[in-house]
């Protein structure tokens, strides 16, 4: 029997370790640079990873697993089972049984781990469903991992595994809020116990679930986020949901500390006073935000990490949900659909922002009270400005990407504003992009300095010639 293992990550080398074990022949693909663990052929491809397998387990993450069945399905043996293992959306993984479909005679299956693989290993009990979920129950039947069998419709094991994760995932992100309030406050070693003591497994359970989520941060934000989708689906508000999701996209790693997506203070702290003219100069002109959304009153700056809002055109209930779980240095980021028929936000709406530490909001949409915020001196970039208020009963969604101003700005990203207008960088890009800022900056001050000097080196010739003139000249 022959396994090909796309994704050599963590869970994919203890799949790749145990099918080995088992007498399994194994091969595997991972584009990164990652152990190949023992007993295991490392492919150069999806493709070569592939060949001649009874059974292909994807374990590349949601992000990537429609691109890697579309690249792996031309080559799948006929009856081979291909279980993509990921967590995503149902959607998605009907998306992927359609390429398996459409590109081969393999069997799809959608399973979904349900347990910790670091400490069950490939026992860890998984959920399957799709066509191909009976030869998984087979195939991992034999390595002593539970598995049931929901039946032939791909997807329904990943929505059992993302209600699952409502409660896990959140119990996680309390878990992380509670013992970093806990060490912010010097009481630490107090919150772990009251904790610990309410957790079968006590401080072992707390410890895995905190570092766990700061390990697999990305990963689980992605997962929750699928999560909140679902219950939009099923009529149900995912407002707790979108906040857990977005506490995983900021949760930092194993240290303990966050990274805020790449954006330290350290970051927003150089990026202060830099004109919005030489970041857009440093980027080839893009991420700036269209010539319609400006600055509400003269001098308004901000630099921040974007909290994104997606929202019904005239309609602010999701910004009241994005001021709920703001932080200090986030600037709130609205696509309110251009509409400039109702302000999106006024005075009070922006009072609680700055109360939580925004530094300021940008609106495909419009706003009010200009005034009363030129003199509160918060930031806010607008379409236009109109006095009728806005509706509050959604829909909207809270950290997701968003378009505003024909730029797209995903959750995390850092945002500039001035008199100029709106920059929105990649968080990832943030300091390479700093730095060519910084030589734009560097570059304009030096051909400026020269500019200065050749008027004066001018105006000195000149008024050299007109004193050492003679009176014929001067005639």
């Amino acid at each position: 029997m022959k396994v090909g293992i796309l994704g050599l990550g963590e869970a994919g080398a203890l799949y790749a370790t145990g099918f080995s074990e088992h007498g399994w022949q194994v091969a595997g693909f991972d584009p990164g640079d990652v152990p190949t663990p023992a007993g295991v052929a490392r492919a150069a491809s999806p493709a070569d990873a592939v060949q001649g397998c009874d059974l292909v387990l994807s374990l590349t993450g949601a992000k990537a697993a429609l691109a890697v069945a579309e690249e792996a399905a031309p080559y799948l043996p006929d009856a081979t089972v291909y279980a993509d293992m990921n967590a995503g959306a149902p959607e998605l993984k009907r998306k992927i049984a359609d390429v398996i479909a459409a590109s081969s005679r393999a069997l799809f299956s959608d399973v979904s781990v349900i347990g910790s693989v670091p400490k069950y290993r490939h026992r860890t009990a998984l959920l399957a469903s799709g066509p191909g979920a009976p030869a998984v129950v087979g195939h991992f039947g034999a390595l002593q991992a539970p598995v049931e069998d929901l039946g032939a419709e791909p997807g329904a094991a990943s929505a059992r595994k993302l209600l699952r994760s409502l409660f896990m995932k959140g119990v996680a992100a309390v878990i992380v809020e509670a013992v970093d309030a806990g060490r912010a406050a010097g009481d630490e070693r107090w919150v772990r116990g009251q904790i610990a003591a309410e957790l079968t497994g006590g401080e072992a359970t707390l410890e895995r679930l905190y570092r766990g989520t700061y390990k697999h941060a990305d990963r689980r934000a992605r997962e929750v986020a699928a999560a909140a989708d679902l219950l939009r689906e099923l009529g149900l508000d995912p407002g707790l949901a979108r906040a857990v999701s977005r506490l995983h996209t900021l949760t930092g790693r194993p240290e303990g500390l966050r990274d805020t997506t790449r954006l330290t203070p350290a970051v927003l702290a150089a990026y202060q006073g830099l004109p919005t003219a030489n970041i857009g100069d440093a980027t080839e002109r893009l991420g700036l935000l269209d010539s319609g959304i400006s600055a509400l009153w003269p001098g308004a700056r901000a630099v921040g990490r974007a909290v994104t809002v997606w929202t019904r055109a005239g309609d602010n209930q999701a910004i009241h949900q994005a001021v709920k779980i703001a932080e200090p240095g986030d600037i709130i980021v609205v696509n309110g659909e251009g509409d400039v028929s109702r302000a999106l936000i006024g005075e009070l709406i922006a009072e609680r922002a700055r109360a939580r530490g925004v530094v300021g909001m940008v609106l495909d949409g419009a706003a009010r009270d200009v005034e009363v915020l030129a003199e509160m001196g918060f930031p806010v970039w607008a379409r236009a400005v109109t006095p009728a208020g806005p509706y509050k009963f959604g829909p909207g969604r809270v950290g997701v990407p968003v378009a505003v101003g024909g730029v797209v700005c995903q959750p995390g990203d850092l945002v500039v504003g001035d008199g100029d207008g709106v920059a929105v960088v990649p968080a990832d890009r943030a300091a390479s992009v700093l730095a060519a800022a910084r030589e734009v900056e560097a570059e304009e001050a030096r051909r400026r300095a020269g500019i200065r000097a050749a008027a004066t080196a001018t105006a000195t010739a000149t008024t050299l010639a007109t004193a050492t003139a003679t009176p014929g000249d001067a005639s």
